[in-house]
């Protein structure tokens, strides 16, 4: 509710006064009180930041529901940070479908903004849990340069600003070691890991297992790879937990013995 007002001059204080016969602002409300010309001027900032127009990329279409979560998030984050140089929308909100749990957020910036707190502002205003990565700049082009993941992150996102990057791989055998080390979790525990963790895991390893192979890594081409290792028709056979545990685990070992002896003879050499 807003309601626009003069403010009047008391014996003691000055005051404000509202109508008795109103909707909202009850007796004992704590309400904000600002000059009319900078609200003004405020609000057609906030309305230009939502109707700021966004870059997809490899996203043909989207849901106008998504569109509207996506503009209360960007106007939050435009709001709260420090500075930035670019915010990208990511992972599994920007695929066809509500099959998110998430939204999965790449703020690019040199800033020390705390982020949880702009974490829970997002989530109270959205309902959605908001899983932030704030990175530099040069850190993530190290990161596109060597991490298969950072390059499937980014082939399929919303920018707030325009990007370009034009990066040639870079094998750095020992921290693809470091990833692979993430996937072994799944033999192990099989039993207790759910359909979506699962998931995770295997597509860690397919996409090192198409990084080594120098192919190029979308969440496509991983998905289709993992599909092919375990001779599956759908990767949601996957995060539906509709798996033959004795098969998968075959393959899977596999798959993660013959990546891990290309990159154990990558750091020999």
């Amino acid at each position: 509710m807003e309601l626009i007002s003069t403010v009047s001059k008391g014996s003691r204080m000055d005051q404000i006064y509202i109508p008795k016969n109103r909707h909202g602002l009850s007796i004992g409300s704590y309400v904000v009180i600002k000059p009319l010309e900078n609200a003004a001027v405020q609000t057609q900032e906030d309305n230009a930041d939502k109707n700021k127009r966004y870059f997809y990329y490899n996203i043909d279409s989207i849901e106008p529901i998504k569109i509207k979560i996506i503009d209360e998030i960007m106007f939050m984050l435009h709001k709260y940070l420090d500075s930035y140089d670019n915010i990208l929308i990511t992972g599994s909100f920007v695929e066809n479908g509500f099959n998110f749990n998430d939204i999965d957020i790449v703020v690019i910036s040199n800033s020390n903004t705390e982020i949880k707190p702009i974490q829970a502002k997002i989530q109270e205003r959205t309902g959605i849990k908001a899983d932030i990565i704030v990175i530099a700049n040069d850190a993530l082009i190290e990161g596109l340069a060597t991490d298969p993941l950072y390059q499937m992150l980014l082939s399929k996102c919303i920018a707030r600003e325009r990007f370009i990057y034009k990066i040639k791989d870079r094998i750095d055998y020992k921290v693809l070691d470091l990833h692979l080390l993430k996937s072994k979790p799944l033999i192990d525990n099989f039993d207790i890991l759910n359909g979506s963790e699962k998931y995770h895991l295997t597509r860690n390893l397919a996409a090192i297992k198409l990084f080594l192979h120098s192919k190029k890594i979308s969440k496509e081409n991983v998905d289709r790879e993992i599909k092919n290792i375990f001779s599956l028709k759908e990767v949601k056979e996957i995060k539906d937990n509709l798996l033959d545990k004795k098969r998968f685990i075959a393959k899977y070992k596999r798959a993660y013995d013959e990546t891990f002896k290309m990159i154990l003879a990558g750091i020999k050499r």
